[in-house]
């Protein structure tokens, strides 16, 4: 038998309906209600069905792994606008942020600012004659 882990076993524990209702929610955005109305869930009561079904640990594990899935796929198409922004932009202003947002991701940062105080007695005097 194949070892899986704990969470992996729970995944495939969940249902197909509470795999579409979360499916859904990732993927739209949408509110609890429209999800399980396209999940399946009948009834003045699917909202609380819904509700109750993201509460259990292995749907909120699923659901965690969606969304991790979702921003990795986000990230990716993120990274390519940017780098795109960098090079055709047509404000230089914009190139010149894509650019300073590329290096400081990529771990080249801009060394801090810092203020030097310097404490001590000074006195101006203004003659306006």
């Amino acid at each position: 038998m194949k070892s899986m882990s704990v969470a992996k076993q729970k995944a495939n524990t969940i249902t197909p309906k509470a795999r579409k209702l979360v499916d859904t929610l990732v993927a739209s955005g949408c509110t609890i209600t429209e999800a399980s109305k396209v999940a399946g869930y009948k009834g003045n009561s699917s909202r609380v069905s819904a509700s109750r079904m993201l509460r259990k640990p292995e749907v909120q594990q699923y659901m965690f792994e969606q969304i991790q899935k979702n921003l990795g796929m986000s990230a990716v198409k993120a990274q390519h606008r940017l780098l795109d922004l960098c090079s055709s932009a047509k404000s230089e202003y914009v190139q010149l942020e894509a650019s300073k947002d590329i290096l400081d991701r990529a771990g080249f940062k801009a060394p801090d600012k810092h203020q030097h105080l310097v404490k001590g007695d000074f006195s101006i005097n203004i003659d306006l004659k």
